[in-house]
C-alpha cells in the first residue's frame, strides 16, 4: 500500500506538469508564429515477482511504479495566415524560418512581425534583431535601405512616335512633348511637322521647339505604303537644358508611325525613356521573399531577398521565448529563398498565428483534471487502507 501513495503521489506531479503545458499553449494563443508543445508521459520502472500456487504451479506478475513526464515536443504544423495591413509583416506558407542576428547570435523565427529601424535596417519588431537576407552567393547580408530611398532620375534619349501622319495636311504639331535632364527636371518641347511632299514625295520637315526658339530640325519620310523610308525614321538631335543639366542626345523614332491619305493626324508620343527623380512610396515582400521598392516614378527594385533555413531534426531546435528559436545542437542548417526547394513561398503583409488548437487543449485540460483527480483518490484510499491497519492494532 505504500507503494500505491508514491505511485498516486507520481500522477499527481505528470498531471501537474501535463497543466503546466496546456496552460502554456493556452496563453500563447494569440502569439504570432507560436508553435505548441505536446508533453510525453513514460511509465516508470517494473518489478517482476513469482508467486508459488497450489500444485506446485508459479505465476509471475509485475508491478509498476508509476508515470514520469518525459521530453516535450514542438507541433510543428502551420497556423493560420493573416493579413496585417502592414507592408513588412511576411508570413511563411509551408517550410522555413526567418533567420535573425543579433549580438553574434544566430536566432530563426516563424513570426514575421518586421519594420526598417531608423538606420535603414529590417530588424525584428520586438527583439529589434537584424532580419538576414540571402545574397547571389548564398551568404547571409543584412537587409537595408541605406542608398535605396530614393531613384535616380533617367535622361531621355529616346522618344518614339506612333499614329498617322495625314497627307491632307499642310503642317501639324505634337505639343506637351516632355523630356528629362540629367537632375531630373522636366522640359516640355513642341514638335512641327510640315508636309514637304510637293518637293519630296512622302517628306516631311520637323522642326523641335522650346517655347518659340528652333532648337533641331530635320526629314522623316514614308513610302507609298505609308511606312518609313529606310535611313529617314528618326530625327536625332543634341538638347541643352537652360538649367544647367548635362547636354544630352535625344533620337525622335518614327518607325511605329506613317503617312496615309486620312481625315486629319492624329500623330502623338508614344513613349519616351526618362525618367523623373522618385522617392520611396511602398516597400513590400513577394511570393518569393524578394523585397519589392516601389518608388514615385513609377520604378520598382528588387534589392534583397529573404533567407530562409531549415533542419532535418526541428525538434532539436531550443525555444529561446520572444518567438525564437535557437540551434543549440550545431546541427547543419540548409539555407534558401521563398519558394526555392523545400521551403515554402512568403505571403507579404501578413503574419502566421499561432497553431494551439483551442478545442484539443480543452480537450486534453478536462483529461488532465481527470487524471489528476483519479491519482489523488489513489492516494486517500491508500491512506484509508493504512490507517485501518493502525486501526485494527488499536482495537487489540
Amino acid at each position: 500500500m505504500l507503494d500505491s501513495l508514491y505511485i498516486g503521489l507520481s500522477g499527481l506531479i505528470g498531471y501537474s506538469k501535463g497543466l503546466n503545458n496546456i496552460s502554456n499553449n493556452v496563453a500563447n494563443l494569440n502569439t504570432p508564429g507560436f508553435k505548441s508543445s505536446q508533453m510525453q508521459f513514460n511509465d516508470l520502472f517494473y518489478r517482476y515477482q513469482t508467486s508459488s500456487g497450489d500444485g506446485g504451479n508459479s505465476s509471475t506478475y509485475s508491478q509498476g511504479s508509476g508515470v514520469t513526464v518525459g521530453s516535450s515536443t514542438m507541433v510543428l504544423k502551420q497556423g493560420e495566415l493573416r493579413a496585417t495591413g502592414n507592408d513588412q509583416d511576411v508570413a511563411i506558407d509551408g517550410n522555413g524560418l526567418f533567420v535573425l542576428r543579433k549580438d553574434d547570435q544566430v536566432l530563426y523565427t516563424r513570426a514575421g512581425q518586421f519594420e526598417f529601424d531608423a538606420d535603414g535596417y529590417l530588424v525584428s519588431r520586438d527583439s529589434k534583431a537584424r532580419v538576414a537576407g540571402l545574397s547571389a552567393a548564398g551568404s547571409l547580408s543584412d537587409i537595408n535601405l541605406s542608398g535605396l530611398r530614393s531613384n535616380p532620375p533617367k535622361v531621355t534619349s529616346s522618344i518614339k512616335m506612333t499614329d498617322s501622319l495625314s497627307t491632307n495636311d499642310a503642317a501639324f504639331d505634337v505639343s506637351n512633348v516632355t523630356v528629362f535632364d540629367s537632375l531630373g527636371a522636366s522640359h516640355t518641347l513642341t514638335l512641327h511637322f510640315n508636309n514637304n511632299n510637293a518637293i519630296t514625295p512622302g517628306s516631311w520637315l520637323v522642326q523641335v521647339k522650346e517655347g518659340n526658339n528652333v532648337i533641331a530640325s530635320g526629314e522623316i519620310r514614308f513610302q507609298g505604303s505609308g511606312a518609313p523610308v529606310t535611313g529617314f525614321s528618326s530625327v536625332a538631335f543634341t538638347y541643352t537644358p537652360t538649367n544647367g543639366a548635362n547636354p544630352q542626345g535625344v533620337t525622335l523614332d518614327f518607325s511605329s508611325a506613317n503617312s496615309l491619305s486620312t481625315a486629319g493626324s492624329s500623330i502623338k508620343i508614344g513613349s519616351q525613356d526618362g525618367l523623373a527623380a522618385g522617392s520611396l512610396t511602398k516597400a513590400v515582400f513577394d511570393a518569393q521573399g524578394y523585397l519589392v521598392l516601389t518608388y514615385s516614378n513609377g520604378q520598382t527594385l528588387k534589392p534583397s531577398r529573404l533567407a530562409l533555413a531549415w533542419f532535418n531534426d526541428m525538434q532539436e531546435l531550443e525555444q529561446l521565448g520572444g518567438n525564437m528559436l535557437v540551434n543549440s545542437s550545431g546541427q547543419e542548417r540548409q539555407l534558401g529563398g521563398a519558394g526555392d526547394s523545400l521551403f515554402g513561398k512568403a505571403k507579404g503583409g501578413s503574419i502566421e498565428l499561432s497553431n494551439v488548437d483551442l478545442a484539443q487543449q480543452f480537450s486534453e485540460l478536462i483529461i488532465t483534471q481527470r487524471g489528476y483527480q483519479a491519482s489523488s483518490q489513489i492516494i486517500t484510499a491508500s491512506n484509508e487502507m493504512i490507517q485501518q491497519l493502525f486501526d485494527l492494532r488499536g482495537k487489540r
